[in-house]
């Protein structure tokens, strides 16, 4: 999509609001709901699941089937085998051609990597729940609980379909350059997982929770579009963004998609820049 596509087109390209995606699941062709409940130092999305649910809703561990082994040299949730995807996306039931929505407790944040993974291996309508599980719970609609066993899907995934970098194409990058993470990481004033404080050089901070309103879902069009304007990313040039991991950078993308901006991303991010000594590292706000 372009930014001269109407706003709304746009934004329900991306996101679907808890009314409208209810609507669908009573419809003839429900689309897949994927469960990716995660979050740094937490261990306890599948148990969160098996408590409650959307209906229907397939469990995604994000750690083992989003991402492959973490290392030093490629990250710490670099992008998994596409094969193993694809057995993945079976599992959880994705036909061909078929719809997909991911959701989870934390504004999108770790469903948005569910998100960018298969529209990236060729998935085309994949969307984001709009204030996820939260603003599901708070229109008063169904919840269930337990495990959801779907019948196997057949979808083919091939890499490929949206663009990344690398630490080197960062390094070289002629556009914006936007780091997802918290304040505090970008300013090299904390870092709690990875060896080295600080931000790529020359990168900005555009932390995922600024995509968010108050009430957990994506803020206006409008709002979002003067937030990135503001950080030179809807002027056409390039964009790329990162972030610790890969995890919440495509969060970011998904904002800057449902306002018609393509963005790149690094899937590598910070835990790759940072062991890498050769690569120099940024501080300060």
């Amino acid at each position: 999509m372009t930014p001269d596509a109407p706003q709304d087109a746009l934004r329900a390209g991306v996101l679907v609001d808890p009314v409208a995606l209810a609507a669908e699941l009573a419809g003839d062709e429900a689309p897949v709901l994927l469960d990716v409940r995660w979050a740094l130092g937490r261990a306890d999305g599948h148990e969160r699941y098996l408590d409650e649910h959307l209906p229907g809703a397939v469990y995604v561990d994000l750690e083992r089937e989003l991402a492959a082994p973490a290392s030093p040299e490629r990250g710490r949730h670099p992008l998994p085998d596409v094969a193993a995807l694809e057995a993945a996306a079976r599992r959880w039931g994705v036909r061909e051609g078929g719809r997909v929505v991911a959701y989870d407790d934390v504004g999108g944040t770790s469903a948005a990597r569910a998100w960018w993974l298969l529209r990236w291996a060729g998935l085309r309508d994949v969307r984001l729940l709009d204030g996820g599980l939260a603003a599901w719970r708070d229109r008063g609609l169904a919840l269930e609980a337990g495990v959801v066993v779907p019948e196997p899907g057949d979808v083919v995934l091939a890499p490929g379909s949206l663009p990344t970098t690398d630490a080197d194409g960062v390094a070289a990058w002629s556009g914006v350059v936007l780091d997802a993470r918290a304040p505090e990481r970008f300013a090299g004033e904390t870092e709690p997982v990875d060896p080295r404080a600080g931000h790529v050089p020359g990168a900005l901070s555009a932390p995922t929770a600024g995509n968010l309103g108050s009430d957990g879902a994506f803020l206006p069009a409008p709002v979002l579009r003067d937030r990135y304007a503001a950080l030179g990313a809807t002027g056409g040039r390039p964009v790329a963004v990162y972030c610790g991991s890969g995890v919440t950078a495509a969060h970011d993308v998904a904002a800057l998609a449902s306002i018609g901006v393509d963005a790149v991303l690094y899937p590598g991010s910070w835990s790759q820049w940072s062991h890498d000594p050769s690569r120099p590292v940024a501080t300060g706000r």
